[in-house]
């Protein structure tokens, strides 16, 4: 059975893609997205299909794509930061290697930036990145496995903070 080494979830600005790619690469592995998944799906970006199809079609496209990638993929998973929030995908990701990229709203807002293309970050993007972490943080903490703190730390560092719990696991 193909499962993926790791699987990254957390909110936007957490670093899923960029600790991602740099985890991928120190593993010899390949990095698989389920965001850009969801955009080939739809054959145009989130904050297109959030506009044109709404949020709901949006989830279930990513639910798809998560779905399609815990079956197929064995290198490393990088999730969307609300894939987490559908009950279905929770129980995909029972017996996974979750690991949990946590970042406080403030890094997280410099990270994503307040001029966010991320289509639930539009209207006052400090506001809706607080709401989301505190919404989304008690999922975050039960389906992971490993929970890595990011703020004030550079990929590198935290690639080998994965990499030894991954070992011990």
């Amino acid at each position: 059975m193909t499962r993926p080494k790791a699987v990254l979830i957390g909110p936007p600005g957490s670093g899923k893609s960029t600790v991602g790619a740099a985890l991928a690469e120190r593993l010899g592995v390949a990095l698989r997205d389920t965001d850009a998944d969801t955009e080939t799906a739809a054959g145009k970006p989130i904050g297109e299909i959030f506009i044109d199809d709404g949020e709901d079609h949006f989830r279930a496209l990513e639910h798809a794509a998560v779905r399609a990638a815990l079956a197929e993929h064995d290198g490393v998973l990088a999730l969307g930061g609300g894939a987490v929030l559908a009950p279905e995908t929770q129980e995909l990701l029972a017996g996974h290697t979750v690991v949990y990229l946590q970042v406080g709203l403030s890094e997280a807002v410099k990270r994503v930036g307040l001029a966010s293309a991320r289509p639930l970050l539009v209207m006052n993007p400090r506001s809706q990145l607080r709401k989301l972490l505190e919404e989304r943080l008690p999922i975050y903490e039960r389906l992971a496995a490993i929970t890595v703190a990011t703020d004030g730390r550079d990929p590198a560092e935290l690639v080998e903070e994965i990499v030894k719990e991954l070992e011990r696991s």
